[in-house]
């Protein structure tokens, strides 16, 4: 990986540019940098999930997510690196399995929200979806890891599970979409 950060302030991205792993300088509205803060702010949402009073066994595979995400945001920020491996995808769906086999399947729709951890698991997989649409923006100009883009991909969904078991373990009752609704 590249250098690590010394300092809290370096002064070099006071105009607009940032330097990247590998050393080259790119504008900070640059679509690689606009991925790397995705999944950086992703990873930061997920970081307030675990912060809520979840199981420690939610809590840990949290934390190895971030790892993960970290590794995303190093890839990232050294262009043509490949860090994220197949088995990181493979891994993360057996959590969704494994999770989702305990659950009442969906007939409809729900709701976000539910109890804040839950709440914050769908935030996370808002967060999570942008960042995919962003490093697949970039995978079009430039050469991505095919299994990072899996990685995010599965991860959304993962949220998605994980939300709906913290609103069973805390025993809220999760809210269903009514179709046409808005004919009241």
């Amino acid at each position: 990986m590249g250098n690590r950060i010394t300092k809290v302030y370096t002064r070099t991205g006071d105009f607009g540019v940032t330097t990247l792993g590998e050393g080259s300088r790119v504008d900070k509205f640059a679509l690689r940098v606009c991925a790397i803060g995705d999944v950086d702010e992703l990873n930061t949402t997920i970081g307030i999930i675990a912060s809520q009073g979840v199981a420690d066994s939610i809590r840990e595979h949290l934390a190895n997510i971030q790892q993960l995400l970290f590794d995303i945001g190093g890839e990232l920020s050294l262009p043509g690196e490949s860090i994220i491996k197949e088995e990181c995808t493979k891994d993360l769906e057996g959590l969704i399995d494994s999770y989702n086999s305990e659950l009442h399947p969906l007939k409809e729709f729900i709701l976000p929200g539910g109890s804040t951890a839950a709440a914050s698991c769908h935030f996370a997989r808002a967060v999570c979806r942008r960042a995919e649409r962003c490093i697949v923006s970039l995978s079009r100009r430039e050469i991505v890891n095919k299994y990072t883009m899996m990685y995010i991909n599965r991860l959304s969904d993962f949220l998605f599970v994980l939300a709906r078991v913290i609103n069973r373990d805390m025993q809220v009752q999760e809210q269903y979409w009514k179709k046409n609704n808005s004919e009241r």
